[in-house]
């Protein structure tokens, strides 16, 4: 008899690629992780996991077995949705996946409220990048993804994930002090042209949608500087090394030498609840998403 745990350890290390991203998931520790697969392919009489460099891969053995983990696991969530709806509560273990400023500055006080109201419900949180996020929710390694897309640049949601609007976050262009732009009461797209930008690095969806709005614009963008995290471009603005476009949502107070202009029109990105079909009537999806949209309008307006 195969054992459950093992196999949703298998399928997490095949949906995020390594042991130490499956662990993050699953809230274990990467040696919990490493110990599950040993003991699956003792089971099994099968190796699992190759080392590949300094990573490991799943064999031609172990991709049949996390497909079949997954549609195992499905069955799971089935049943467990099932028992939930009956009880009509939100209870059991909900796994959310979230981009960085929404995990910095929204998810704290959602998780917070629904700890104190539904004791019973276990919320997971993981930070992970929106494409990578919807993915996740798709393949049934998450229950529940925040994600966001921009107006020239919206996000798909694929076949058996459903979604929700929470919010509407605002985007400013950051400059230094100095900067001719920072007296001026709002910019013009088209008055972007020879900055010198400050932005996430490719593939990220802000960045993204820098280069087409400016490319739309007939700016050709010359970014000088690529950083993850929000609050290191703002302080590479402060330091006088270029300008950023930065949504407002967990941006936080802004040091002393930078200055927000407002573009004009203003960018907006839209943020989204997104879930699994199957899981739509499960009380625990229900509530959260009906949580977030209740506590974006007292975020949106601190920022």
């Amino acid at each position: 008899m195969l054992d459950l745990q093992r196999l949703r350890a298998l399928h997490a290390v095949a949906v995020h690629g390594t042991v130490g991203a499956a662990a993050a998931s699953l809230g274990y520790t990467p040696s919990a992780v490493s110990q599950q697969i040993a003991k699956l392919e003792r089971e099994t009489r099968t190796v699992l996991l190759e080392r590949q460099g300094r990573g490991v891969r799943l064999t031609e053995q172990a991709e049949q077995l996390a497909a079949t983990a997954q549609q195992l696991l499905a069955i799971v969530e089935r049943a467990e949705t099932e028992l939930e709806e009956r009880r009509g509560l939100p209870a059991g273990r909900l796994t959310v996946a979230a981009f960085a400023s929404a995990a910095r500055g929204l998810l704290p006080a959602v998780l917070a409220d629904l700890a104190v109201r539904h004791p019973a419900l276990d919320t997971r949180l993981t930070e992970v990048d929106p494409h990578l996020s919807v993915d996740l929710v798709a393949r049934g390694a998450v229950d529940l993804a925040i994600a966001h897309d921009w107006d020239i640049a919206p996000l798909p949601a694929p076949p058996g994930v459903e979604q929700a609007a929470i919010g509407e976050d605002l985007c400013d262009l950051l400059v230094p002090a100095g900067h001719p732009f920072a007296g001026r009461s709002s910019v013009r797209r088209e008055d972007l042209g020879g900055e010198r930008w400050i932005c996430q690095p490719p593939g990220r969806v802000c960045h993204d949608w820098l280069v087409r709005t400016l490319r739309a614009a007939g700016c050709e963008p010359d970014i000088v500087h690529q950083a993850d995290e929000n609050p290191t471009l703002v302080a590479l603005v402060a330091a006088g090394l270029g300008v950023a476009l930065i949504p407002r949502l967990g941006r936080g107070p802004l040091p002393a030498g930078v200055v927000e202009v407002p573009l004009d029109p203003l960018p907006v990105r839209r943020l989204y609840a997104l879930w699994r079909s199957g899981a739509a009537r499960r009380p625990a999806i229900a509530e959260t998403v009906r949580t977030l949209q209740t506590h974006w309008p007292a975020v949106s307006a601190r920022n």
